[in-house]
């Protein structure tokens, strides 16, 4: 009997019988941090992806005391079941390599804010073709992990972090699509590729993250089917919970869930995400309606500022006019 024991356990061990390992792209970001941690906390298996060679740089003796995504990479790779994979969301390869034997997929990625000098001649000095602009990051990067995760042999589920991205002619929307490359309507085009693919894809819609929220224990609430939610302050523990548990629940496929926190919400997501349903409903492309809130949106800037400076100008012009009479 103990023999027979012995044979079943070796054949496990040589099976590559282990919990099921999570890949987390976005990893030393303030959310991605956190899901690995999470993870780690719960004795999941972690791989992630980050920009930067591995090597080099001394760990910190906490993730507090990391000063930039070099030590904070340093550090999570100091935690028990661990491993960091060099790459890039838009580099396809390194995305077979970190979903090679993996079973599910935290996708916090998102394109960084463009340089300041970017900034002054947005949307005609940030071409789409920067490697770092949200078309390349946003939406070709998410192309990239579909077709990785469906060219896997285990990895089915990914869980996408976006936002609010159906309301193009909101203030925030215009704000962030003309300072950030139309980053909006990109996070919103991406999502329509995990619904038109083959992937058990949780796209999760957060409020607005941050380190913090003052609020008692009561206030966790969610919608399917994008469903809308005031906009809150949520934490990036609150999202990395919600997006690790969504993993576990099989009514979570193929979902779309609005994350908040409001009074008398739920203590926890275990009962909110027993009862998510997965889409049901048509999202509408809305791409066009982004690009017209976009142009108008800086048009009426173009006459704001045009008019501000006319104001500044002929305001100087007259105390100079003042001063030399």
């Amino acid at each position: 009997m103990l023999r027979f024991l012995i044979l079943i356990l070796s054949a496990c061990i040589a099976a590559g019988f282990s919990q099921p390992k999570v890949a987390v792209i976005g990893t030393t970001g303030k959310l991605g941090r956190e899901a690995v941690q999470q993870l780690v906390e719960q004795g999941i298996p972690v791989k992630g992806l980050v920009r930067n060679a591995l090597g080099g740089v001394a760990a910190p003796a906490s993730i507090k005391d990391a000063t930039d995504s070099k030590q904070v990479a340093a550090y999570l790779s100091t935690l028990p079941g661990v491993e960091l994979v060099q790459g890039d969301i838009t580099n396809i390869d390194s995305l077979h390599e970190l979903l090679r034997d993996c079973t599910a997929c935290l996708d916090f990625h998102g394109a960084t804010a463009p340089k300041p000098w970017y900034k002054a001649l947005i949307p005609f000095g940030y071409p789409e073709s920067t490697p770092t602009h949200p078309k390349q990051v946003n939406y070709v990067g998410v192309q990239h992990l579909i077709s990785a995760a469906e060219a896997s042999e285990k990895c089915r589920r990914v869980v996408r972090i976006t936002g609010k991205g159906e309301e193009p002619f909101s203030f925030f929307s215009i704000l962030i699509n003309l300072l950030g490359g139309m980053a909006k309507a990109w996070n919103n085009q991406a999502e329509g590729l995990f619904r038109s693919s083959a992937i058990d894809y949780t796209i999760v819609r957060p409020g607005i993250m941050k380190d913090k929220v003052e609020g008692g224990p009561n206030v966790l609430a969610l919608k399917d089917n994008g469903g809308e939610l005031k906009t809150s302050a949520v934490s990036y523990a609150q999202i990395a919970d919600v997006c690790i548990q969504s993993i576990h629940y099989d009514q979570c496929k193929r979902s779309t869930l609005t994350v908040m926190n409001v009074e008398n919400g739920a203590a926890s997501y275990g009962p909110l995400l027993e009862q998510v349903q997965s889409d049901s409903r048509e999202f509408p492309d809305m791409f066009s309606q982004h690009q017209l809130a976009t142009r108008l949106g800086g048009g009426m800037l173009f006459v704001v500022v045009a008019l501000m400076v006319e104001t500044a100008v002929s305001g100087i012009l007259g105390l100079l006019s003042l001063v030399f009479r």
